[in-house]
Order: C-alpha cells, then structure tokens, then sequence
C-alpha cells in the first residue's frame, strides 16, 4: 500500500480540491466536468477484500479532468509541484497533443499547477504552456519556474474550491 510520502499519493491532495470544486460547480450549473480515470488493467485481485493489488497502465489517457463550462468545451490536467522549479518533463506529449487538438475545437484547455511549498494554484493557459516546449524545442530550458508565470493567473483558494473559472473567464477574454 502507497504511504503518504510515496509517488502513488502524489497529488491526491490537488485532486481531492479539484473533485470538490468540481462537484460545487456542477451543483450550480455553472459546469459539468469529469474527471478522467486512468485504463488499467489488473493482473492481481485480493479475493477477501476484492481490491486490485496489482495492475498495469492500459494505454496513456489524454488529461485529467474533460467537460463544459456554459457550453465551452474545457480540459485539463492537474499537476502537482513541491518545489518553485516545474520540469516539462512531467507533461506528456499525448497530452499536449489533445489539449491541443480540443483549443482546434475551440475549446479551452489548461494546466492546474499547485505549488505546495508556497501553497498557491496557477492557472496556466495552453499558450503559455506551449511556449515553454517551443523554447525547450530551440534548445532552451526543459522547466519553468515560478517566476515566470503571469501574475494574474495565480489563484488562492477560496472556502476549499479552487476559483479557476475566474481564470478561464481572463484566458477567454485575452483570445
């Protein structure tokens, strides 16, 4: 079993305030998102308690989280930092591809960053993200750092939700 300081809790604290918020969102009708489970198939199954106890990955799944947001289509992956450095690293070519292929769409598709040691969420645009893969294309940096983020895209939360539809609505107005 994963223990708390081990990769297989990694995120959970971001993902229990994403499906929170997400949830909050739904109740009001202002969005409907889901999040995404990772395929996998199980290999090993404990009888008594019929939980899977061993398993492999099927195939890469797209993101994390898909849905609508007043009739725009929107998806997301959720990615977790400890420290004020984000390697590229961590986001997967797959993924960038859909997310790319959903802004084709004319949907909207983002990061959420939470840096843990500072305690703060970062909407981070498609845009934006692919401009640190274009400079790590022409040889620059293979990470971001928190410094190099857009001030008005940070977001705090607010009574346990995570106000990321503030940010969705600027990256809509800035299109």
């Amino acid at each position: 079993m994963a223990t708390w300081g081990s990769r297989g809790l990694r995120g959970s604290f971001l993902e229990e305030h994403i499906n929170f918020t997400i949830a909050y969102l739904r109740e009001r009708h202002l969005a409907l998102i889901q999040k995404i489970p990772t395929p996998i198939t199980p290999i090993e199954i404990d009888k008594e308690s019929r939980h899977i106890t061993l398993a492999y990955f099927d195939k890469k799944s797209t993101v994390d989280y898909l849905g609508a947001v007043q009739g725009i289509p929107v998806c997301f992956d959720a990615k977790e930092c400890a420290e004020d450095t984000f390697p590229l690293a961590n986001i997967h070519e797959h993924q960038v591809r859909f997310m790319r292929e959903l802004e084709e769409q004319d949907g909207v598709s983002f990061l959420l960053l939470y840096f843990s040691n500072r305690q703060i969420y970062y909407y981070m645009r498609f845009k934006e993200m692919e401009g640190f893969f274009a400079r790590m294309a022409n040889g620059g940096r293979k990470s971001f750092t928190f410094d190099e983020l857009t001030e008005g895209y940070f977001l705090r939360e607010k009574n346990n939700r995570i106000p990321f539809l503030e940010a969705l609505q600027m990256d809509l107005e800035e299109r």
